[in-house]
């Protein structure tokens, strides 16, 4: 299966962005890696409830419009990090206030802290 996008006849830059960034998985996938590079195995243990393939295919399609980096060692066993390229840190700043939106309008929820690094 294809990837899901939003109709855009009008090409409208938000539009454009939420077809990138859009979904269930890529905004938290953007938001682990801010703390730096992780493996697959990683990523799937920080999101448990995502499946192999819809990981693969969300890292695929991150990596494809330029907001991450797969980095492939030439070992054996094979290695694979994945890390924000500088798109996807021009990013962090728009994750973070998208959170501060979250924990004020909606206070009555005990939020944790997302310890999203951003060039503030």
């Amino acid at each position: 299966m294809g990837r899901k996008v939003i109709d855009n006849p009008n090409v409208c830059s938000l539009v454009h962005a939420m077809n990138i960034i859009g979904g269930k998985w890529k905004p938290i996938l953007l938001y682990l890696l801010s703390n730096g590079s992780l493996r697959f195995g990683k990523l799937l243990l920080f999101t448990p409830t995502i499946s192999k393939k819809v990981l693969t295919d969300q890292l695929k399609e991150l990596e494809e419009d330029g907001l991450i980096i797969r980095k492939k060692y030439s070992e054996i066993p094979p290695r694979v990090e994945y890390s924000l390229s500088d798109n996807g840190k021009a990013l962090l700043p728009v994750l973070k206030a998208l959170s501060n939106w979250t924990i004020d309008t909606y206070s009555d929820i005990n939020f944790e802290e997302c310890r999203i690094i951003s060039e503030e």
